[in-house]
């Protein structure tokens, strides 16, 4: 019953700023890697940004220097701040999270990967 609840989208002009959140929420014992994904209109998804626990950081070349991806770990939280958006950044953006789930009853822990359901971003004038 994990969750990733994604929030910031919208509908922006181009050299502007945005700034996107994914709460996980649920029965989390522990939180890997969380990152970025993004999809436009018939193009592959492609991964934008991704964190590790331990704070490593890697992002796609397209958007070094204008993205910044960052976590707080005490709310679960991954956060992608946007600046600079070009219209070629319209896209659907997905989080995705690598958690440890707390078990139940007689179950054990178990990890696997989670999405939000996705948030829209538009560039345009």
């Amino acid at each position: 019953q994990v969750q990733l609840v994604e929030s910031g989208g919208g509908l922006v002009q181009p050299g502007g700023s945005l700034r996107l959140s994914c709460a996980a929420s649920g029965s989390i014992d522990s939180i890997n890697d969380m990152g970025w994904y993004r999809q436009a209109p018939g193009k592959q998804r492609e991964l934008v940004a991704a964190i590790s626990s331990g704070g490593n950081i890697n992002y796609v070349d397209s958007v070094k220097g204008r993205y910044t991806i960052s976590r707080d770990n005490a709310k679960n939280t991954v956060y992608l701040q946007m600046i600079g958006l070009k219209p070629e950044d319209t896209a659907v953006y997905y989080c995705n999270a690598e958690i440890r789930t707390l078990p139940h009853g007689g179950t054990s822990f178990y990890t696997g990967r989670y999405w939000g359901q996705g948030t829209q971003v538009t560039v345009s004038s």
